[in-house]
């Protein structure tokens, strides 16, 4: 993993959402080979550098914070990737149903039960 939830829009180590935001970066997402082909089909490029706004530029395996509407359009797509629930923040359920975003969670088990 190259980057982590803090390479993204406010750099606080969180998917933090405020009014400067406006596209609601709100999904910690672990990209895929397919969601950022997807993405690159809809117009959304993830993959070329923008150093003039500090991105990097996004390769399989690395976490970004992403615009809600884009994953939930993945997602319609068949092109969900992976979300990191802890990172994700809550203002991302105004567009996707938490139960959604918890079938495509890779930091919580299928039994929360577990968790000590």
């Amino acid at each position: 993993m190259r980057h982590r939830p803090d390479d993204r829009f406010y750099r606080d180590g969180t998917c933090s959402c405020g009014e400067q935001d406006v596209g609601l970066h709100a999904v910690c997402a672990v990209a895929t080979e397919e969601f950022l082909e997807h993405q690159q089909s809809v117009g959304n490029d993830l993959t070329t550098p923008l150093l003039a706004y500090g991105f990097p530029g996004l390769t399989p395996g690395d976490r970004w914070c992403v615009v809600a509407a884009r994953w939930l359009q993945a997602y319609r797509d068949g092109f969900a990737p992976p979300v990191v629930l802890a990172s994700t923040n809550e203002r991302a359920l105004d567009v996707i149903p938490l139960s959604v975003l918890r079938e495509y969670a890779v930091d919580v088990p299928p039994d929360a039960s577990t968790l000590g």
